[in-house]
């Protein structure tokens, strides 16, 4: 047996990001190969997760995929590795229907033991009752036991103590109040943060975990029979021999301002062809021959001076549109194919001016939600983060829905061989090229 954790949470903001970044740094450290995953459509605690665990964080979501597809990627990606540490998102039971997409659901879905992290920084023995509901509100979700965060010492960890007793729930111990172990705002990036460094952030909180969490019987309480459905060295084999089949050239722009992926998403690209990186930023061309350019979403907003005076990269993308070329733009990478970004500075910076469009930082508001549409016949999953807007924006070619089935006026734009929008896809079980059928 290994163990198999979710990490859970009453609520959002009770520090479940910086419990499993610590957890997954310390384990490291005791020598333990990690597998992170993270419940529902986040792009950027993978993104932490990754750099803490030393290995790819792979996202977990109903909504996005099947619940086959999601078994499949626990057991593949988790199948060779001592331990599985699933970060949730939200509430344990906040899914976009009730419980539907889910921390909760995932838990079901995979069996994996929930490790709640409880914020106690204005509570003491009233976490008794709530720790009592999330045990017998769904009798097929484990908890496993609890780790409380925000404790001002011992004493006000004795009241705590005592909840779990009367609840019957472990207490597994707790994370102090801390100011220097909170992460930045998610909207700020990993790379823009100069007093921000990650690895002594991750080994602050490891550091922590070891003195203040019963991390061995964490382990002990979470072992469980997750039998794998594939071996993953046989499934790697399987993408590699089709990868050794195909001609088709794959650009993909990796780089601080463009990020946003999918690990799943790219390891699919690799079956399709040659996936090859490319830096807007700093490469003054696409890769020779590309035959399709993926452009994903990112951080273009806080390098719009060096974007926009990369002219060469510039007429490289417009070159390639103009002559006919396959191109997936989403969020980010739609903005750097307008004609201009205003930024947060209300300066406008002229980008690749292949969409004859706008966009703009001004009047910042948050869009987020799932969305899906149909395409050429083809269904299509994803979900919108930005805080940007399009001014004379184009046609949009497919109605896109939230979550309930309410139409959204989220565009998905095609021009030429360009599909690019505010969404960012989900492909990992379907073969994104159909698009251009």
């Amino acid at each position: 047996m290994k163990s198999h954790i979710l990490i859970g949470a009453a609520s959002s903001g009770s520090g479940k990001t910086t419990f499993t970044l610590g957890l997954l740094k310390a384990l490291r450290k005791r020598g333990y190969t990690v597998q992170p995953f993270k419940c529902g459509p986040d792009y950027i605690d993978t993104q932490y997760h990754t750099l803490a665990a030393g290995q790819p964080s792979v996202n977990l979501d109903t909504w996005l995929a099947s619940e086959e597809h999601v078994k499949q990627l626990y057991s593949r990606y988790g199948a060779e590795t001592e331990v599985c540490v699933t970060e949730g998102v939200m509430g344990l039971f906040d899914g976009y229907d009730g419980m539907r997409g889910s921390s909760a659901e995932i838990t079901e879905l995979l069996h994996i033991p929930v490790v709640l992290i409880l914020n106690a920084r204005s509570m003491a023995y009233s976490a008794a009752p709530i720790l009592y509901g999330y045990k017998h509100f769904h009798p097929s979700i484990h908890i496993a036991g609890v780790v409380f965060n925000q404790v001002a010492g011992e004493s006000h960890y004795s009241y705590l103590q005592q909840a779990c007793k009367d609840a019957g729930i472990e207490s597994l111990g707790y994370l102090p109040k801390r100011s220097d172990i909170e992460i930045p705002s998610r909207h700020l990036g990993l790379t823009l943060e100069e007093n921000f460094r990650f690895d002594a952030f991750t080994e602050r909180i490891a550091t922590l975990i070891e003195e203040f969490v019963d991390v061995d019987r964490l382990l002990q309480l979470s072992q469980n029979r997750v039998q794998p459905l594939e071996n993953a060295r046989e499934a790697k084999s399987k993408e590699n021999n089709q990868n050794n089949s195909s001609t088709i050239r794959i650009a993909v722009a990796k780089d601080e301002a463009f990020n946003f992926t999918y690990y799943e998403n790219i390891r699919r690209l690799e079956t399709l062809g040659k996936v090859t990186y490319f830096s807007p930023l700093q490469d003054t061309a696409l890769p020779a021959e590309t035959n399709f350019v993926y452009l994903p979403g990112g951080y273009p907003e806080f390098f719009l001076s060096t974007l926009s005076s990369n002219t060469s990269m510039l007429q490289s993308i417009e070159t390639y549109v103009r002559a006919g070329g396959k191109l997936l733009a989403e969020c980010g990478g739609m903005m750097y194919l307008c004609r201009t970004i205003t930024g947060m500075d209300g300066i406008k910076y002229p980008m690749a001016g292949v969409l004859e469009q706008d966009a703009t930082m001004d009047g910042m508001k948050l869009h987020l939600g799932y969305r899906n549409l149909t395409y050429k016949d083809i269904p299509l999953r994803g979900h919108e983060f930005h805080y940007s807007r399009l001014t004379n924006a184009l046609p949009s070619v497919a109605t896109q829905y939230n979550a309930k089935g309410v139409a959204t006026d989220t565009a998905f734009i095609r021009y030429k061989n360009v599909i690019a929008g505010y969404t960012h896809l989900y492909w990992g079980e379907q073969n994104i090229l159909d698009l251009w059928k």
